[in-house]
């Protein structure tokens, strides 16, 4: 309950805020003894009821539209032109929650002059659950991990558990020890990682399924991770986003073996370590090894900084360096290109404007010459570019596997960011202005700001907390209360960027209403994440057959759904 009234009291601030320019905005508590008056049942035989009230001095509502801006999409001023942005769903879906509450919401306004918005709730009201409510829920903190990783579930893990029938070391882990984790739900393959672990000195973890590899990764910290991309449930690219957004295990390498080199690019660009093609080779598995190992050396990282600007070099150095990082900064390419022949560099930050050639060459030719010198296939390049970057940058700098940070606001923070997470730092390695900027930055979602969702949920609960999270990331929410509505809204608006759809909808189904979009041509390449209410055995399978992008279990787990809109906008 306290989530749910601290939801209604922001959403009644914000509006007061937003439609009052000047003046006041206040927000008054009080309680009100029985027979206070407002016919409603649930109030009247409450002993005790608390008023919370949200005054404002601001443009007021007409009083032939004080019903209506309860109602879904509504506002006083419903124009296309109107001065004031938002869906017109936070009232609605307040009044719905209030309702659920026992409560009531009430409105006394004068148009010009100001509104009152009351939120009547008794103290004592037992919530009912007639059915799961609040379908959001956060990954289990690390305390509660091994509560989920009991030996006996271990030792004789169920059909389909995604814990490995292989025998892992697990209950030999001791302090000191070099471990490896092993995400693979190939068992054959697991046995012959596992072998080549133990005789290069790992204790060796597996997991056949990602989320059981991601509880894994945050109960041990390994210090290194093999990862599949193509697994059941949690896909690959999604366990190596939630790794790399996780300030608990970003820096552990990870190294991607999986069938298809399509993916190359996208994996490296990602944070992955290194990339591999399945079918492996005895030979290529030692060069995996022996990567695992160079990465893990108890050594400064060396870090090859190239701009033009003496200020920028300063700035950077200043906000990356520690004693763990040594920053080598030069000013033109020509030399770059002769430190990267003769010394080895952890990372590559280079910033495109360069006076002697043309940053985005200089990347081509680094890429180019790997063929040449395998120190540098590897080698993680950071772009620091002008927003202006054409489409045809764009492309090469991605084909280059080059992470692109634009020079915008708050640029040089997430240029750290990503130094810091190519140079796989653990955050205790880093100074406590450095550590506590990560913190902050944490909270933020960049790559997804200002990207359109399309919501299809007929529980306007689920809605009311997935819209709470997603704005709060400065995404914009729309929302349809059913198949058939979600089907028109998105041909009412054609710049949605992706969809959540609810599967257990009534009339017309999630997998129905997936089907219809999927026979409409424009949305043929539309990301569709679909929402189960529970993790069921072949619920991802039969999400994909019915033509949805990837699918996530409810409770919604607000960091895997954001990996999961990161993976399939390509943020």
């Amino acid at each position: 309950m306290p989530l749910r009234l601290q939801q209604i009291l922001k959403n009644l601030l914000s509006n007061a805020f937003k439609f009052t320019e000047k003046g006041e905005v206040r927000l008054s508590v009080a309680t009100v003894t029985q027979g206070w008056g407002i016919d409603d049942e649930s109030l009247n035989r409450a002993t005790q009821v608390i008023a919370f009230a949200v005054s404002d001095t601001g443009v007021g509502i007409e009083l032939g539209k004080q019903k209506v801006i309860f109602e879904a999409f509504q506002q006083a001023d419903g124009t296309t032109s109107r001065k004031y942005g938002g869906t017109g769903l936070g009232l609605s879906i307040s009044r719905e929650i209030t309702r659920l509450l026992g409560g009531k919401i009430t409105l006394v306004s004068q148009f010009g002059k100001g509104s009152i918005f009351t939120l009547y709730l008794p103290q004592s009201y037992q919530e009912s659950k007639p059915e799961p409510v609040a379908e959001i829920a956060p990954f289990p903190p690390a305390t509660q991990i091994p509560d989920l990783l009991e030996k006996s579930e271990i030792s004789s893990p169920p059909p389909s558990s995604g814990y490995s029938s292989l025998l892992d070391d697990r209950d030999q882990i001791v302090a000191g020890d070099r471990t490896l984790l092993v995400i693979e739900d190939d068992n054959s393959f697991s046995q012959i990682l596992v072998e080549l672990g133990h005789n290069q000195g790992f204790k060796m973890l597996v997991a056949t399924q990602g989320e059981i590899g991601l509880r894994l990764a945050h109960q041990y910290k390994p210090d290194a991770i093999i990862l599949d991309i193509a697994l059941p449930i949690l896909d690959g690219w999604v366990v190596l986003d939630y790794l790399k957004h996780n300030l608990a295990t970003r820096h552990i390498p990870v190294h991607i073996i999986t069938i298809t080199e399509a993916d190359r690019h996208q994996g490296l660009r990602q944070g992955a370590a290194s990339f591999w093609q399945k079918p492996i080779s005895q030979e290529e598995l030692n060069q995996v090894f022996a990567r695992i190992h160079d990465l893990i050396k108890q050594e400064p990282r060396h870090l090859l900084l190239v701009a033009s600007e003496v200020y920028q070099q300063q700035q950077f150095t200043e906000l990356v360096s520690n004693q763990n990082v040594i920053i080598t900064a030069i000013n033109n390419g020509t030399e770059a290109l002769n430190l990267l022949q003769t010394q080895p560099f952890d990372c590559l930050v280079v910033d495109l404007s360069l006076t002697d050639m043309d940053g985005i060459s200089l990347i081509q030719h680094i890429r180019e010459e790997a063929a040449k010198n395998s120190a540098l296939e590897y080698l993680p390049i950071i772009a620091y570019a002008n927003p202006d970057l054409s489409d045809r940058q764009k492309a090469i700098l991605e084909q280059a596997y080059a992470l692109v940070v634009l020079k915008e606001e708050f640029a040089m923070p997430h240029l750290f960011d990503k130094t810091t997470l190519m140079l796989h730092q653990p955050i205790e390695q880093l100074s406590a202005k450095q550590q506590q900027l990560l913190r902050q930055l944490q909270q933020q979602a960049p790559e997804l700001r200002g990207k359109k969702v399309l919501i299809v949920d007929d529980d306007v609960r689920n809605v009311f907390a997935l819209t709470s999270m997603l704005e709060s990331f400065q995404l914009k929410v729309i929302y349809a209360d059913s198949g058939a509505s979600g089907i028109a809204m998105l041909q009412s608006t054609p710049d949605v960027d992706v969809v959540l759809m609810d599967i257990m909808m009534p009339e017309m189904d999630g997998y129905e209403a997936i089907q219809r979009i999927r026979q409409i041509e424009s949305f043929q390449r539309l990301p569709i994440i679909a929402l189960t209410a529970k993790a069921m055995q072949g619920d991802r399978q039969k999400c994909l057959e019915a033509g949805a992008s990837d699918y996530i279990p409810k409770p919604v787990d607000i960091q895997q759904l954001l990996s999961l809109l990161r993976v399939w906008l390509r943020c």
